[in-house]
């Protein structure tokens, strides 16, 4: 069985599932209290109605929390314009490949002493990385098996709030209303990792087996007419799927910056260079579509950003201004 074809088959039933028997919204809570019941229900920053099952349980899609890690020199298997999620903090530079995020979005990892949280989510696009402090404890994060805009709900395991990896914002539970400190990161190619971080690591597979690692079990979503699971209302201006880089309130679409090169925002500096590989495109990663490096710097320093789709900006977004090859665009 091709296992990229049947997740994809699968999450289209339960898409079709969750919006064809449409349950009660007000039996929504009573049916999670069940599967959590440490969760504080009661406090919630947005409309639990907004949250749906992305069809997996919780922690279905297990958590990586003793990561392994190779030389970059000694990495085996990883095409150069493979994707990564890289992080760079005082002379500890690490690779997370998408190849193997995929699979499991959340990373617990310390860096240079630091607790963080390293995720990423396919259905966005969007690789985050948070420090995992809040206060005076250590958070460790899982995945809930939920959605919200079709982006990752994670949940904490020391008061089981469930946190937007989207901004990373706890919305439900003791925590609701509390948020993580975005680390500045990058989505690049491992060519591009290896260049800037000769000495770096790069994340293994615990069990090279355990799952199809390098193959793409979104197959074709870059060119997907709608988001999987996605029930909020589209961009009518631009594609929904199109790629943006997003800081803040403000985002710029991948076609812009392609025509330009390199964009200047008041201080910030956004450039663009070919050489990497899209996640999301082919069944086998390395073969997806170019879609480039982008780097976003103030005075020579990355500054936190990502790298998602047009329908994610806007949905959490929505008075966002996202700028386009023929003008500004809000929604």
């Amino acid at each position: 069985m091709n296992i990229s074809r049947s997740l994809f088959a699968i999450c289209a039933a339960l898409l079709f599932s969750v919006m064809s028997v449409s349950p009660a919204k007000a039996d929504a809570p009573r049916q999670w209290q069940r599967e959590w019941p440490r969760t504080d229900f009661a406090r919630a920053t947005v409309d639990l109605a907004e949250i749906v099952s992305g069809g997996p349980p919780k922690d279905g899609i297990p958590s990586i929390d003793k990561p392994r890690f190779a030389s970059v020199r000694k990495v085996n298997g990883l095409a150069p314009n493979e994707p990564v999620l890289s992080l760079i903090l005082g002379k500890d530079a690490r690779a997370y490949p998408l190849r193997v995020m995929i699979w499991h979005e959340i990373v617990n990892d310390v860096v240079a002493g630091v607790p963080v949280t390293v995720t990423y989510c396919p259905l966005c696009n969007t690789g985050i990385v948070f420090d995992r402090r809040l206060d005076s404890r250590t958070l460790d994060f899982g995945t809930t098996g939920k959605l919200r805009h079709s982006d990752l709900v994670m949940y904490d395991r020391q008061t089981e709030s469930w946190w937007q990896q989207f901004g990373g914002e706890a919305i439900v539970g003791q925590l609701a209303g509390r948020s993580l400190k975005i680390l500045p990161s990058r989505l690049e190619s491992f060519e591009s990792f290896r260049a800037r971080a000769p000495a770096g690591r790069v994340l293994v597979p615990n069990n090279a087996r355990f799952r199809a690692y390098g193959s793409n079990p979104y197959v074709g979503y870059d060119q997907a007419a709608r988001p999987f699971l996605f029930t909020g209302n589209l961009p009518d201006k631009v594609p929904p799927m199109m790629r943006v880089v997003t800081v803040g309130r403000q985002a710029w679409t991948l076609p812009l910056l392609r025509i330009k090169g390199v964009i200047t925002a008041g201080d910030l500096r956004i450039s663009w260079r070919p050489g990497q590989a899209s996640a999301l495109d082919t069944a086998n990663i390395s073969r997806g579509a170019d879609v480039g490096n982008v780097v976003v710097q103030r005075d020579g320093k990355d500054v936190p950003h990502t790298v998602t789709f047009a329908f994610a900006f806007f949905a959490f977004e929505p008075n966002g201004t996202l700028h386009t090859e023929k003008g500004p665009v809000t929604q």
